[in-house]
Protein backbone atom coordinates (compact mmCIF):
# COMPACT_ATOMS: atom_id res chain seq x y z
CA UNK A 1 0.00 0.00 0.00
CA UNK A 2 1.46 3.39 -0.94
CA UNK A 3 1.07 6.28 1.44
CA UNK A 4 -0.54 9.50 0.32
CA UNK A 5 2.17 12.14 -0.05
CA UNK A 6 0.72 15.65 -0.11
CA UNK A 7 1.60 17.77 -3.15
CA UNK A 8 4.19 20.47 -2.43
CA UNK A 9 2.06 23.10 -4.20
CA UNK A 10 1.56 25.99 -1.78
CA UNK A 11 -0.66 27.98 -4.18
CA UNK A 12 2.02 30.46 -5.26
CA UNK A 13 2.09 29.35 -8.86
CA UNK A 14 4.50 31.59 -10.73
CA UNK A 15 7.48 30.30 -12.67
CA UNK A 16 10.89 31.93 -12.53
CA UNK A 17 11.74 32.62 -16.19
CA UNK A 18 15.46 32.11 -15.53
CA UNK A 19 15.42 28.78 -13.65
CA UNK A 20 12.09 27.39 -14.86
CA UNK A 21 11.18 26.54 -11.26
CA UNK A 22 8.02 27.65 -9.48
CA UNK A 23 8.62 30.45 -6.96
CA UNK A 24 6.33 28.73 -4.44
CA UNK A 25 7.35 25.07 -4.59
CA UNK A 26 10.55 25.10 -6.71
CA UNK A 27 9.22 22.41 -9.05
CA UNK A 28 9.69 22.29 -12.81
CA UNK A 29 6.71 21.85 -15.12
CA UNK A 30 7.72 18.20 -15.64
CA UNK A 31 7.82 17.59 -11.88
CA UNK A 32 4.36 19.16 -11.50
CA UNK A 33 2.99 16.79 -14.14
CA UNK A 34 4.60 13.78 -12.44
CA UNK A 35 2.98 14.74 -9.12
CA UNK A 36 -0.44 14.68 -10.81
CA UNK A 37 0.22 11.36 -12.57
CA UNK A 38 -1.55 8.59 -10.60
CA UNK A 39 1.20 6.11 -11.54
CA UNK A 40 3.95 8.17 -9.83
CA UNK A 41 4.96 6.29 -6.69
CA UNK A 42 5.50 7.58 -3.15
CA UNK A 43 9.26 6.94 -3.24
CA UNK A 44 9.66 9.35 -6.17
CA UNK A 45 7.50 11.95 -4.40
CA UNK A 46 9.55 11.74 -1.19
CA UNK A 47 12.80 12.09 -3.15
CA UNK A 48 11.33 15.01 -5.11
CA UNK A 49 10.31 16.79 -1.89
CA UNK A 50 13.97 16.64 -0.82
CA UNK A 51 15.18 17.81 -4.24
CA UNK A 52 12.87 20.81 -4.40
CA UNK A 53 13.81 21.89 -0.87
CA UNK A 54 17.49 21.68 -1.82
CA UNK A 55 16.74 24.25 -4.54
CA UNK A 56 15.46 26.71 -1.94
CA UNK A 57 17.27 28.77 0.65
CA UNK A 58 16.63 31.59 3.11
CA UNK A 59 13.11 32.98 3.32
CA UNK A 60 11.85 30.84 0.44
CA UNK A 61 12.78 27.61 2.25
CA UNK A 62 11.48 28.87 5.59
CA UNK A 63 8.12 29.97 4.20
CA UNK A 64 7.77 26.84 2.06
CA UNK A 65 8.32 24.57 5.08
CA UNK A 66 5.86 26.56 7.20
CA UNK A 67 3.17 26.59 4.51
CA UNK A 68 3.69 22.96 3.47
CA UNK A 69 3.55 21.80 7.10
CA UNK A 70 0.27 23.70 7.52
CA UNK A 71 -1.08 22.10 4.33
CA UNK A 72 -0.15 18.60 5.54
CA UNK A 73 -1.79 19.18 8.94
CA UNK A 74 -4.80 21.31 7.94
CA UNK A 75 -5.38 20.46 4.27
CA UNK A 76 -4.66 23.95 2.93
CA UNK A 77 -1.52 26.03 2.48
CA UNK A 78 -1.13 29.27 4.43
CA UNK A 79 -1.35 31.36 1.24
CA UNK A 80 -4.54 29.59 0.16
CA UNK A 81 -5.97 29.99 3.67
CA UNK A 82 -5.22 33.72 3.51
CA UNK A 83 -6.94 34.01 0.13
CA UNK A 84 -10.00 32.12 1.34
CA UNK A 85 -10.26 34.34 4.44
CA UNK A 86 -10.38 37.45 2.23
CA UNK A 87 -13.52 36.22 0.48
Amino acid sequence: MSENIISPCISICKTDPVTGFCYGCARSEIEKKLWKDPTTDSNWKIKNLNIIQSRMSGWQLTTFKESYDHKVKKGVSLFKKSQLNKK
